[in-house]
């Protein structure tokens, strides 16, 4: 993969720091990884809150916080910085989510 992995494993880091956030005792997370022909695929999914589809691109604004995650510590820079972190190594990130049952974030790094 063509990375910083120091920097590649502070985004990756932001990404699991809130789904170990917003995923009730009892819940899970899983990372999984695809090499793909020019991407390598990691996808970081929780059995959490859920993110409605309307805010998948506030998520990664600065400072977003949605309404139902206000009592959880954070100032939303974390998905922000990872978005930033992975877009300046020629990579992206996605998510797909549904709500009361989870989310994924598929981090795309090139090979």
């Amino acid at each position: 993969m063509q990375h910083d992995p120091k920097w590649t494993a502070e985004a990756l880091g932001n990404i699991l720091d809130n789904g170990v956030k917003y995923t009730p005792e009892g819940g899970s997370i899983s990372v999984s990884v695809r090499p793909w022909q020019f991407y390598t695929r990691i996808d970081i999914s929780d059995t959490g809150i859920g993110i409605h589809e309307e805010h998948y691109h506030d998520i990664f604004q600065r400072f977003y916080r949605a309404q139902e995650t206000a009592a959880e510590e954070g100032v939303g820079l974390g998905l922000y910085l990872a978005n930033g972190i992975i877009t300046r190594q020629k990579g992206y990130i996605s998510v797909k989510s549904n709500d009361g049952k989870g989310t994924t974030f598929s981090v795309y790094l090139l090979s």
